[in-house]
């Protein structure tokens, strides 16, 4: 519904009380979705639901307390079985209100058949009871009972609910069982993300499929599967399908024999690919550290390393990470720690798994980021908007097309036009560099590329290389951009370029408790989101909040190693200002944030330091109390009073805490 008032063009919002939409599919899955939405112009509000209505209707009043003014709602909650039937004539009813049957849909009563949405079956996978509301399963329980019914024996053996959704210019498939349900069953797993094209790069049209399998980590069995991306996802999500009736392990998809031809597939089709990668991980070639694991690494000080280009890592990298490219690795394999995990992530997963290999056959101990810098990124880099959701004058909510208004504009004729459609990340960038190096200032340029990316990093590329987005928009799965070389008349005239504003927030830190290191962290990372840029600078005390947990050998006097011994080394050992209790007082704050669901400290610092706060530990501080460099967590800049005094005059506000 969404999908087709928006073609429409009428204005829509999405109010959906999970986390993510698309259920089926895991929640890095499902931030794709939720990106592809925001940047069609459509608003999308997770986490809330409908408190009530006003004004006859026309006021949406959500449990947050935003309000949505509308002409028109449309309820989508989902479906329950209608088994009032079933309950009068006293058949067995399952948990979760659906019809109980066996493997010939035969109900608790043997002379009565039940099929379709409102049964209870058995799930292929797991082989508990699940309740599958698609149409392919009813239709292959209807032929079990009329072979019931005719005298033929015949089995349902059980459904993997293999699913296929247009969201907009999205494909999302899925078959099996996903994350969430195998943590609910409990069950041992490993997941694996790959970001293949749909059919070979050099043939034009080729789309960024993402997926994800999900299997055994010993066995090798494999789960279940999900794609969300371009055109081919619902073909390889049925070959998965298959693979799982057939009992296939991950590794055997490696040797699928897949129809291949430039226009379809890839010599070496997803499906192989994903195989090929299970087989990595089951041989032990690749060890792997997962998106969400990236926050908490971050917050102990891991070393990242970043494989890709360097014009790709300006567009966003993970916290504190170093870029060192694949081609120059091997002469700067020098400046690369041995005595730490070296964290490597690319793109994707592949050139940081060549890192990988080379590093540890010279001795390194590395972990690959599973599904690169691309899965992480759609649910924690920071890119500049396409949309922006503003509050109006009666507080509601409403989104406004960034891209649209930019259309309207007068815009200049481009002298250059790149076709980059086809090319996957950072192929559509690395064009346009290469492109606007020669191009003299104030001349403009188009570019069209298919990646779904390029729109959120046309934006951030534009802002930051000093160069001018005149307009982007995505039309029929192609992204239109118009930029001009630095800030010309365009930019002044319309006024595009970013004015002069103190707009900035400073924060002092000179206390190393608990409670105020927490409230520190909560204003930085509200004031990033709402744009400011945030500087926290560390004196005396509050150093200690940025000590790595654990105790680094280095060179120190014998005062210096006294004040190392006094002061608490890390987050996990800070008193808290009032009731410390010897200790118990920040058990208990910790206790409460869990049980209240408050993100740690440590979680903190980490989004903080993700939504770009920088982070200043005083020289002069350190000096005087002996805090070395090394015993600071990484990402962390070190410098003076002047640094900060700078940022100060960029701010509209500074807090000393």
């Amino acid at each position: 519904m969404a999908e087709n008032l928006h073609g429409l063009g009428i204005d829509v919002t999405i109010v959906e009380m999970a986390d993510q939409v698309m259920a089926p599919i895991d929640i890095e899955m499902a931030s794709i979705v939720h990106n592809h939405i925001g940047d069609l112009g459509v608003t999308l509000i997770l986490k809330d639901g409908v408190k009530s209505f006003a004004d006859g209707g026309k006021t949406v009043v959500l449990s947050s307390g935003k309000t949505v003014s509308t002409d028109l709602i449309i309820f989508a909650v989902g479906v329950r079985p209608e088994n009032q039937l079933a309950k009068a004539a006293g058949l067995a009813i399952g948990a979760r209100g659906g019809i109980v049957t066996d493997h010939r849909m035969t109900t608790s009563d043997p002379d009565i058949y039940a099929v379709g949405d409102a049964t209870e079956i058995t799930d292929y996978v797991s082989g508990g009871k699940t309740m599958i509301a698609l149409a392919g399963p009813a239709n292959k329980q209807a032929r079990i009972v009329a072979d019931a019914l005719c005298g033929n024996e015949d089995r349902y053996e059980g459904a993997l609910g293999t699913s296929v959704a247009k969201v907009f210019d999205l494909t999302v498939a899925a078959t099996g069982m996903n994350e969430k349900a195998l943590k609910a069953a409990n069950l041992p797993y490993r997941a694996l993300h790959t970001h293949p094209g749909s059919h070979a790069g050099y043939y034009p049209g080729a789309e960024t499929i993402s997926m994800k399998l999900l299997f055994h980590p010993e066995t090798g069995a494999i789960y279940g599967a999900q794609a969300v991306g371009g055109e081919g996802g619902c073909k390889r999500i049925d070959v998965i399908a298959t693979a799982i009736y057939a009992k296939l392990k991950v590794t055997d998809l490696a040797d699928l024999d897949l129809a291949y031809a430039p226009p379809y597939s890839s010599a070496k089709d997803p499906v192989n690919m994903l195989g090929y990668y299970g087989e990595n991980i089951l041989a032990g070639l690749d060890e792997t550290y997962q998106w969400h694991e990236v926050a908490g690494l971050a917050a102990e000080g891991a070393y990242f390393l970043d494989v890709r280009e360097p014009v790709e890592f300006e567009l966003g990298a993970l916290p504190g990470a170093v870029n060192v490219p694949l081609g120059s690795i091997r002469e700067r394999i020098a400046e690369l720690p041995k005595d730490k995990t070296i964290h490597v992530y690319c793109l994707s997963g592949i050139r940081s798994h060549a890192a990988l290999r080379i590093l540890v056959q010279n001795g390194f101990t590395v972990k690959n980021l599973d599904g690169g810098y691309k899965t992480w990124q759609c649910l924690y880099a920071v890119c500049e908007p396409t949309v922006s959701t503003k509050i109006d004058d009666s507080g509601a909510m409403k989104a406004e097309s960034v891209k649209e208004e930019k259309k309207a504009m007068n815009q200049p004729d481009a002298i250059l036009k790149v076709d980059a459609c086809g090319l996957q990340c950072p192929g559509p960038i690395v064009q346009l560099y290469k492109a606007m190096k020669d191009m003299k200032e104030g001349q403009v340029l188009e570019i069209t590329a298919t990646d779904p990316g390029f729109l959120k990093d046309i934006g951030s590329w534009a802002a930051k290389t000093g160069n001018t987005l005149i307009s982007a928009n995505l039309l029929d799965k192609v992204v239109t951009a118009k930029l001009q070389k630095g800030v010309g008349d365009f930019a002044k005239n319309k006024d595009v370029a970013v004015t002069e504003t103190k707009n900035g927030t400073t924060i002092v830190v000179f206390s190393q408790d608990l409670d105020k290191a927490i409230a520190a962290f909560i204003i930085a990372s509200g004031a990033a989101s709402m744009g400011k840029k945030v500087s926290l600078f560390f004196t005396f005390w509050g150093l200690n909040i940025l000590r790595k947990p654990k105790r680094v050998k280095v060179k120190k006097t014998f005062i210096e190693r006294m004040f190392g011994f006094m002061m608490p080394r890390g987050v996990n050992k800070l008193p808290i200002s009032n009731m410390n209790m010897a200790g118990m007082g920040p058990m208990m704050i910790k206790g409460i944030m869990k049980k209240k669901n408050v993100d740690s400290l440590q979680t903190l610092m980490a989004s903080a330091r993700e939504m770009g706060v920088k982070i200043i530990a005083c020289a002069m501080s350190m000096d005087i109390m002996g805090i070395k460099q090394e015993e600071l967590i990484d990402g962390i800049e070190i410098a003076g009073v002047a640094t900060y005094l700078g940022d100060t005059t960029e701010a509209n506000h500074n807090l000393f805490i």
